[in-house]
């Protein structure tokens, strides 16, 4: 451990690159807050080809961008034969270097920590684009070679020691955190409801289309009930637009807290979830939310959600149509916003910190 300066962290910012959904807004969110702590020196590589030069222009004030084009999907396959090329090679010595997206560089020296967000990909590798179908062995053996793994919940943690085999001892817990401007925001304004084509009442999911989202699930409890109001779509990826569907693509932050603010209620019907922040984010700006009833959005959601079992019609149905059908007490939007007001993005650079002595020690 370093004795006369801070620890040099070197952070895998490649999800920083393109647009930002849950593993980009993680990294944007860490980098900033660890740019601000004296006891880190932060510094970032892009693995990729094409815009990696990009990654001076994302980076917080104070953090350094490293590296050269390089493939990612190369180191990929030599990282899964062994420990080489080292992340030193091209991004320089380093104290910590921290995977945050399931893949450990390989490294000469420096100790290792590893994000792992969920663990979902191993019971469904079939959905799995061709460029990740090595990604189960890779993040298997990020496990193995990393002194320290961080998940964002308990539950997470303890599927990865059970599935990965390894310690539960050798895992942190390092939930995610609200930004404070979710608690000040205000429905959309006339000029963005028409720009991005919200109706006047809405339900609204967040988050990239995907099989793991479950979203037939939850367009077919739409679908039975007319009386929901029209379901909103935002994020990549959705196709779906009619009269009681609408599609609004990926939003900026700024639009996005609006958005969610003016919502009736935010459903998150996933089979499986790391963490489920949106889930906080409604709770935040007095937004009630369905869930479906899973490890992670239990934790998160800690009693202030409608779950529901997954993968029930008519459960998911009734669930909806309770968190509409009378207005919150005072009172249980005070329970909810403080609820979500212990999240905060501060704690998780505390507890990562912490993460980073311990693998070094």
């Amino acid at each position: 451990m370093p004795e006369d300066g801070p620890i040099r962290v070197l952070l895998d910012g490649t999800p920083l690159l393109g647009n930002r959904t849950g593993v980009g807004r993680y990294t944007a969110a860490l980098a900033e807050e660890l740019a601000s702590m004296s006891e880190v020196d932060t510094r970032a590589v892009a693995f990729t080809l094409r815009g990696w030069r990009k990654l001076r222009k994302v980076l917080p004030h104070g953090s350094r961008a490293r590296g050269m084009p390089v493939s990612a999907r190369l180191l990929r396959r030599c990282w899964l034969r062994g420990p080489f090329p080292p992340v030193e090679l091209f991004a320089g010595f380093t104290d910590v270097v921290h995977g945050t997206n399931f893949v450990l560089p390989a490294a000469m020296r420096a100790a290792g920590v590893l994000t792992i967000h969920d663990l979902a990909f191993l019971d469904a590798p079939e959905e799995l684009p061709p460029s990740d179908e090595n990604l189960p062995r890779l993040v298997a053996r990020s496990a193995e070679r990393a002194a320290v793994v961080l998940t964002p919940t308990s539950a997470v943690a303890d599927v990865t020691a059970e599935r990965l085999g390894i310690s539960r001892s050798k895992i942190a817990v390092t939930p995610l955190g609200v930004d404070p401007a979710w608690f000040t925001a205000r429905p959309p304004s006339e000029a963005l409801r028409r720009r991005v084509g919200l109706p006047k009442r809405y339900l609204l999911f967040v988050g990239a289309a995907g099989p793991r989202k479950s979203l037939g699930w939850l367009l077919k409890a739409h679908e039975v009930t007319p009386e929901l109001p029209p379901l909103v779509l935002a994020g990549p990826g959705h196709h779906q637009h009619d009269e009681r569907v609408r599609s609004i693509g990926y939003l900026s932050d700024v639009d996005l807290r609006s958005v969610v603010a003016g919502a009736a209620a935010l459903v998150l019907p996933s089979r499986d979830e790391g963490f489920g922040l949106p889930v906080l984010e409604a709770l935040a700006c007095d937004v009630p939310v369905v869930c479906s009833d899973v490890p992670a959005l239990r934790e998160v959601s800690g009693g202030h959600a409608t779950l529901a079992p997954h993968g029930d019609v008519d459960a998911l149905r009734d669930a909806l149509t309770t968190a509409l059908a009378d207005p919150p007490s005072p009172a249980t939007l005070t329970a909810r916003r403080t609820h979500a007001a212990g999240f905060t993005w501060r704690h998780t650079a505390e507890l990562t910190v912490a993460a980073y002595r311990r693998a070094m020690s």
